[in-house]
């Protein structure tokens, strides 16, 4: 007999197969990846310099908008990485 995770699993399966990617598939995946890690870590390097700077400044104003801007510009970065393979990867489905 089945359990419940099972049939869901099997359920979704049918609904929205799993699609098997070729290394060469997998390796512009890993590139994007790879594009958006590099301007993640810049875009902290940049901004945290000015975080610290501010800090040092005891310009708590500008540190928060700093602190602030990180986050949204991170966030940004993350969504934009992950709209891209997405899409990738529908092309490679159909």
């Amino acid at each position: 007999m089945k359990s419940a995770y099972e049939l869901a699993m099997e359920r979704l399966e049918k609904n929205a197969p799993t699609v098997a990617l070729t290394d060469a598939q997998k390796a512009e995946v890993a590139e994007i990846d790879s594009t958006y890690k590099a301007r993640i870590a810049e875009k902290e390097l940049f901004l945290k310099g000015q975080i610290a700077a501010a800090r040092e400044e005891g310009n708590f104003e500008e540190l928060a908008s700093l602190e602030k801007q990180l986050s949204i510009e991170l966030r940004r970065l993350q969504d934009d990485c992950e709209e891209k393979k997405n899409k990738l990867r529908v092309s490679f489905g159909g």
